[in-house]
């Protein structure tokens, strides 16, 4: 009876190379057409994969776990039907140079956090996790979606896209003088509120973002007087002629447009090695809603607009985001973002980076206080309006001067504001 190979069949138009899963038939064992011989795994889908050959099988050459090219030979039989393609047979010496060509290195078990067990993963993601210098305890803490919690090339890249959260998180090695105590809380007892969908996003987002972003924040402390009293007599009189409320949050925006300007490094985002420095200033003014959470509507291009257009478009968004009528786009593509914890009556706050932004920041309440100002006539107390602001940044790509700078050049452009400007 002829001897025929059995080749990995082509799985998708994409598909280069596969994983052997498990082999369904041992050596020796018989075989008819349509039966599974082997179950494989891509980087989309796992597979099982019939034979078209019906006979006995004499040698398979590769093991569970091997990464085999598309159309390589994998499995030898000794066919007693006919097959549904006429196959020629090579010699064995050219079946041993082919296994050794195409043959890989087998998968590694990869310790749980010193815990004792362990997963198996691929050569082809062991092969990813090397170019990208993923540890095995890294690799152990991506949610896997394959068969048996196997960890899947896409379920890699997903991780890699999303700036590999899990990056500095570290087990407790077992010979270690402290382990994190397996402590039962007494988390008490009442009304039990599930989690609606937009409060699980944004709990996983800023876990993420904690996760992937060395966060430090930056505080200075402004004099809004001029500002306030600029707003306060004007604010009738600009809603008589734009029909639009004058907010502190426009005034803002405006500010941070011209800062941003000056150190635009600011607004920027991490791509593996490289910084991508934006060509839009875009500014997220993070609202909140009737539930309590929290949605970041996006004002595009701030700097090119006016105060009247600032003023438009906020009243606008925050309008929608109340009324749950924002769309899609409108809250997509900020490249900085603000948070107004002053609304809530908070002195200050340390805001979360909204990922994947270089920096946030959060505007606090505006309170008048005695303040000392040095005048030409002599040093003198007077009532101001002062406001603190904090800047929290990705240590990444910005360090404490830039941070420094660019939260002073807020401060000046709100303590400089124009008293005799005109509407």
């Amino acid at each position: 009876m002829p001897k025929v190979e059995f080749k990995m069949p082509r799985l998708g138009e994409s598909i280069t190379e596969a994983a052997i899963i498990k082999w369904w038939k041992s050596e020796g064992d018989t075989i008819e057409i349509d039966e599974i011989l082997l179950e494989v795994a891509t980087d989309k889908v796992d597979s099982e994969v019939p034979s078209n050959i019906s006979g006995t099988v004499v040698e398979l050459l590769y093991q569970a776990n091997d990464v085999i090219q598309i159309g390589a030979p994998i499995a030898i039989i000794d066919s007693n039907g006919k097959p549904l393609e006429k196959k020629k047979a090579v010699p064995s010496s050219a079946v041993e140079t082919s296994q050794k060509a195409l043959k890989t290195t087998k998968t590694s078990p990869l310790p749980l956090g010193g815990a004792g067990g362990g997963i198996f993963i691929s050569p082809l993601v062991e092969s990813i996790a090397k170019q990208h210098h993923i540890s095995y305890e890294e690799l152990a803490r991506i949610p896997a979606s394959g068969n048996d919690g196997r960890l899947r090339k896409s379920d890699v890249m997903q991780y890699i896209a999303e700036g590999r959260p899990f990056k500095f998180a570290q087990p407790i090695p077992d010979n270690s003088g402290f382990k994190v105590p397996n402590l039962q809380f007494d988390k008490g007892k009442g009304k039990l509120v599930e989690m609606d969908r937009m409060r699980q996003m944004i709990a996983d987002h800023m876990v993420f973002s904690k996760h992937t972003s060395p966060h430090v924040t930056a505080y200075v402390e402004a004099d809004l007087t001029e500002m306030v009293s600029w707003r306060n007599k004007v604010k009738s009189n600009f809603q008589k002629k734009y029909n639009e409320k004058l907010t502190f949050t426009p005034l803002f925006i405006e500010c941070i447009a011209k800062a941003i300007k000056e150190y635009p490094m600011i607004n920027s985002s991490l791509d593996g090695k490289n910084i991508i420095v934006k060509d839009d200033i875009n500014i997220g003014m993070a609202t909140a809603l009737p539930s309590g959470n929290l949605i970041v509507p996006v004002v595009r291009n701030a700097d090119k607009k006016t105060l009247q257009e600032l003023a438009a478009i906020t009243n606008e968004l925050a309008t929608k985001a109340r009324e749950g009528k924002l769309t899609a786009d409108e809250t997509k593509g900020s490249t900085f973002t603000i948070s107004n914890v002053g609304t809530f009556g908070s002195l200050m706050g340390t805001p979360i980076i909204n990922q994947p932004e270089a920096a946030i920041l959060a505007t606090g309440i505006i309170k008048k206080r005695a303040e000392v100002m040095e005048r030409e006539s002599g040093d003198s107390i007077e009532i101001r309006s002062m406001m603190y602001l904090s800047l929290s940044f990705d240590h990444r790509i910005v360090d404490g001067y830039l941070a420094g700078s660019f939260l002073r050049r807020i401060a000046d452009e709100m303590e400089q504001f124009d008293v005799n400007r005109e509407l």
